[in-house]
């Protein structure tokens, strides 16, 4: 490491400059929570690391019927926010639940959005809740749907000269739900997690947002089991075979934490709760 470059910008068009002169030679350094250990355990060898803590993008606000999330702003900070809590619930709930209080204290919102992990938290929330993501460069910026961010595990359309300087979330009415499933009740990595969005009349769903995560390469959106219930009268039944065609949509694999069978068993499960709970349907 002692070769390695190390700059810490506080205006974030020396940032972007870092990075259009770096490009792929650079890596974007935040709470680094999942970057550190990867470096420790000799699984990346950076040449250049970017620290953007200095930039002043941490900011967490409500702007024209969004809220918007500054890159930095961390786990612990988006779990606290009254805004958050009130505005996007499910994405408070998230927060709480993702790692330690420690991990918490540093790891960004960027960061969970940059590193890809298909089991991401903040990630599933979000994507439930149709955010969208604004990458910066020297030659400007653009804006991306959540859905469309992700590629493949660890995988991202994120240029190399490009930051992830924002997250909008859309504020809308309805009622939200997220679970996690993991191996232990706390400070775990899910085995299956689930965010769901419903807006109901009574018992009648309207529009209706589904993700799954640590299901399949990337964070997914269940667009058939969206559009199963939508205009429906929801009751168990209809909650249990919407579960299931979410689940069908998934294609979960064999790993350190759980079987794909126990993912898809677990998945529909987490779902239909999930389901229910914003539907405010007792099981």
């Amino acid at each position: 490491m002692n070769d390695v470059g190390y700059f810490a910008p506080a205006d974030i068009g020396d940032a972007l400059k870092l990075l259009a002169d770096y490009g792929d030679k650079a890596i974007v350094l935040a709470g680094g929570t999942d970057l550190v250990p990867a470096i420790n355990y000799y699984e990346l060898k950076p040449e250049n690391l970017i620290y953007i803590g200095n930039l002043g993008i941490d900011g967490i606000k409500e702007e024209n019927g969004k809220l918007v999330f500054g890159a930095a702003a961390t786990t612990a900070s988006i779990a606290a926010s009254d805004l958050v809590a009130q505005k996007a619930p499910t994405l408070a709930q998230a927060a709480s639940l993702s790692g330690s209080v420690a991990t918490r204290t540093v790891a960004t919102v960027g960061g969970n959005l940059a590193n890809a992990s298909p089991a991401a938290d903040l990630g599933c929330a979000l994507m439930g809740m149709e955010a969208e993501i604004v990458l910066a460069s020297a030659k400007g910026s653009r804006t991306v749907p959540i859905a469309e961010f992700f590629t493949g595990p660890g995988e991202t359309v994120r240029k190399p000269d490009e930051l992830l300087q924002e997250v909008h979330v859309p504020v809308a009415a309805g009622n939200t739900a997220f679970l996690k499933l993991g191996r232990r009740k706390a400070l775990t990595i899910s085995v299956a997690n689930t965010a769901v969005h419903l807006t109901m009349d009574g018992k009648k769903c309207g529009e209706a947002r589904i993700a799954l995560g640590a299901m399949a390469p990337t964070l997914l959106r269940c667009s058939k089991a969206e559009e199963m219930i939508k205009g429906k009268t929801l009751d168990m039944t209809a909650i249990g075979e919407c579960a299931a065609q979410a689940v069908a949509e998934s294609a979960p694999i064999d790993d350190q934490r759980g079987t794909a069978w126990y993912r898809m068993r677990a998945g529909e499960a987490l779902v239909g709760r999930a389901l229910a709970q914003a539907a405010g349907i007792n099981e």
